[in-house]
């Protein structure tokens, strides 16, 4: 059980936090493997929509409401998710970018020492007024922004950032009435930072860089971590690798694949460690 540092609010108004996560099992692992052109925010949403087992008063939890979590709210459930597969530690190799240096370095970290921020004055939508006179009311970026505008952030991240906005602000003054994307492109370079502005300090954060030591050279520099990259990246099971150790245990022990597939891949690799045990203490004739 945890806690999410935003918050889901349904639509009768009520916040839920408290959430229950179930760790990878081979479907999932096969879904990941099945891949191949991911769109990362839909991936996102799959897979947490099968391992969310409740969300507040909300069991199951539909897909429909994973899309409208805030983005820092399914980066840590991602974080949350990794520690349930795999642990807490994480070891990654990275170059050190100084350029005197450059050489391969390997760090371990915890993913309890990634910084999370709560999210600041909860609720579903927020107001600021900005130095120009401006009233703005807004809410916070959800996946289901990062789903509809993930393609278009390679070809064209300025309007990519308009488009946004644009989804996000609920309502300009003056004039009065739900805007458009050509009503928030016209606003002044000065008042749409001042929003995005209100936007970052409101909303929960994970930490997408983290601070690590080159042991070659001894100085220090940041490292960025994407979430999204470091958990599907980690993630990422070869099929024929899988469908190998479902084969491996259904021919030693006769259960379904549906059976292996329903497994944790914690719980599938004790058992394939226990068989090879048992396998070479066979052959070894004790």
């Amino acid at each position: 059980m945890g806690v999410l540092p935003g918050g889901y609010w349904d639509p009768a108004g009520r916040l839920h936090r408290e959430f229950e996560l179930a760790a990878l099992t081979g479907r999932e692992e096969e879904l990941l493997a099945g891949t191949r052109s991911p769109r990362p925010a839909a991936l996102v949403t799959e897979v947490l929509s099968r391992c969310l087992a409740r969300l507040g008063d909300i069991s199951p939890v539909p897909p429909e409401v994973v899309r409208q979590l805030l983005v820092a709210d399914r980066q840590y459930l991602l974080l949350r998710l990794r520690r349930a597969t795999f642990g807490d530690q994480v070891a990654a190799n990275l170059v050190c970018p100084w350029p005197d240096c450059g050489r391969r370095v390997s760090i371990r970290f915890s993913l309890d020492s990634v910084p999370v921020e709560e999210a600041r004055d909860r609720a579903p939508t927020h107001t600021v007024t900005t130095s120009d006179g401006t009233g703005i009311v807004f809410r916070l970026p959800t996946g289901a922004d990062q789903e509809e505008l993930s393609d278009h952030l390679a070809v064209n991240e300025a309007e990519t950032l308009t488009a946004l906005l644009a989804r996000c602000v609920l309502r300009i003054t003056p004039p009065d009435g739900p805007p458009d994307r050509e009503a928030v492109a016209a606003l002044p370079a000065v008042t749409r930072a001042e929003i995005e502005e209100a936007m970052r300090e409101r909303a929960p954060s994970v930490e997408q860089s983290l601070e690590a030591e080159c042991a070659e050279c001894g100085r220090t520099f940041l490292a960025p971590f994407d979430v999204h990259r470091f958990f599907f990246g980690e993630l990422r099971t070869d099929a024929a690798a899988l469908y190998q150790e479902v084969h491996y245990l259904a021919y030693h022990y006769h259960w379904s694949e549906t059976e292996i597939m329903a497994m944790t891949r914690d719980r599938r690799h004790t058992y394939l460690d226990v068989l090879a045990d048992a396998i070479e203490v066979l052959n070894s004739g004790t």
